[in-house]
């Protein structure tokens, strides 16, 4: 391996079992290669294994098959030389600050007087002098994530993996702290030398990253990587940055030739992850693409700063206009279809029924719950047997997940009903 390469994954697969047994595919065949002085980030949609290929990088998990690497070794646990920083802050609420800072050089076997005067030395770079005796209740989420940052950084890691470090944060937090990272990166005050970012953030990935890779669904594989060669400090008004947030968000919309028939064809399926959306979110994005400026058409980017979202709330409610048939989404630009301006125009009994008529034609999931109501004698049946379907496909969670969307959309469209205090579903009076 090259002395150029911190970390490199070779075929890398990895399933997990499914309630019935059943092995699941997460990630298939991945290739990825992080190399000294670059930023990666990591993009893809729910269920893409983003998170799942940062825990195999960091030792935390082991792939099923394929080979991880770290400096040539192979990976068989946490190595020192990688560190890791998560979404949940994951500082432990009973130990101060400095405490906290310096559990991974005690972990090390550092003397407690070098720890201090390392974790001081890191709070004081993280802008947190003076809060080394704080709990970290008594700290915001901003200063929080700064802590498990410090805590990260300490250890002098070679390799920094970041596992949508800045989500649970406020934007302008999130934006302030992310800014930090990187002038701590670019004067090379921090000794890392890689850093590798899962995000759901397109805009943030663009504005830190030198490489950004995508990864499709259902399983995890890398579809497109985009080389960034701009200098950073980057701005957001720059028009070679607004181009490669388009593209971006074009990459992350579209399907590629070899997918698209998949695609089409897995929407079709009972096992299809529903987009995680409701019919508040679908209706007000429908409504704000219908007025002035965008008059039934948009470019991503710009529909997303208007709206004011993250792309974790707008993609998956992009893909579920697309499988309704409201919208269509092409080259990083969505557009209203005539069904869409019809529902937009539309009285709220109308919209309900259109809503009903095109969920029961167009999501497998809600026509197979209708279907067996209609055939059941009294038109009501427990939710347990759907649960246990969808469980033979996904894990637990998901399938809970992936109901309760189906039971919001066909509640609002009136195709059943459904009692939370029962957990039974019904035909709806008509």
């Amino acid at each position: 391996m090259s002395e150029a390469v911190l970390m490199e994954l070779q075929g890398v697969v990895k399933s997990f079992r499914s309630a019935d047994g059943a092995p699941r595919l997460i990630l298939d065949d991945v290739n990825f290669t992080l190399n000294k002085g670059e930023i990666v980030a990591l993009l893809g949609k729910s269920g893409s294994g983003k998170s799942t290929l940062l825990r195999i990088m960091a030792g935390l998990i082991g792939a099923d098959a394929g080979q991880a690497h770290y400096r040539g070794r192979p990976i068989a646990g946490p190595a020192l030389g990688v560190a890791m920083v998560f979404q949940s802050f994951a500082l432990f609420p009973w130990l101060t600050v400095q405490q906290n800072v310096e559990l991974g050089l005690e972990a090390q076997g550092i003397a407690a007087a070098e720890r201090e005067r390392r974790a001081d030395a890191m709070l004081d770079l993280m802008g947190l002098a003076g809060f080394g005796g704080a709990l970290p209740r008594e700290l915001s989420g901003g200063m929080r994530q700064r802590v498990g940052i410090a805590r990260a950084l300490v250890t002098n890691p070679d390799v920094l993996l970041m596992d949508e470090a800045f989500s649970a944060l406020d934007v302008l937090t999130g934006e302030t702290l992310r800014n930090d990272i990187l002038e701590l990166w670019d004067s090379q005050r921090i000794p890392t030398k890689g850093i590798l970012i899962v995000s759901h953030n397109i805009e943030e990935a663009v504005m830190m990253a030198d490489r950004i890779i995508i990864l499709s669904s259902g399983p995890g594989r890398i579809r497109q990587q985009v080389a960034i060669d701009l200098p950073r400090p980057r701005s957001l008004d720059s028009p070679a940055v607004r181009a490669l947030i388009d593209q971006v968000y074009a990459l992350m919309t579209m399907r590629p030739a070899g997918e698209a028939h998949t695609a089409a064809t897995a929407a079709k399926q009972i096992d299809y992850r529903l987009p995680e959306t409701d019919v508040s979110r679908i209706e007000a994005i429908l409504e704000l693409l219908a007025e002035a400026p965008f008059n039934g058409r948009a470019d991503l980017p710009q529909l997303s700063e208007v709206a004011e979202l993250q792309d974790d709330e707008l993609l998956p409610t992009y893909e579920a206009l697309g499988q309704l048939g409201l919208a269509l989404i092409e080259d990083g630009d969505i557009s209203l279809t005539a069904l869409g301006h019809s529902y937009v125009q539309a009285a709220q009994t109308l919209r309900q029924e259109i809503f009903g008529r095109q969920l029961l034609s167009q999501v497998p999931l809600a026509a197979r719950i209708r279907q067996h109501l209609d055939n059941e004698p009294g038109g009501s049946l427990p939710e347990q047997p759907f649960l246990d379907l969808l469980e033979e496909f996904v894990e637990k969670e998901e399938a809970q997940r992936m109901l309760e969307v189906a039971v919001e959309w066909g509640r609002y469209g009136e195709a059943y009903e459904y009692d939370f205090h029962t957990g039974r579903l019904t035909l709806p009076d008509k």
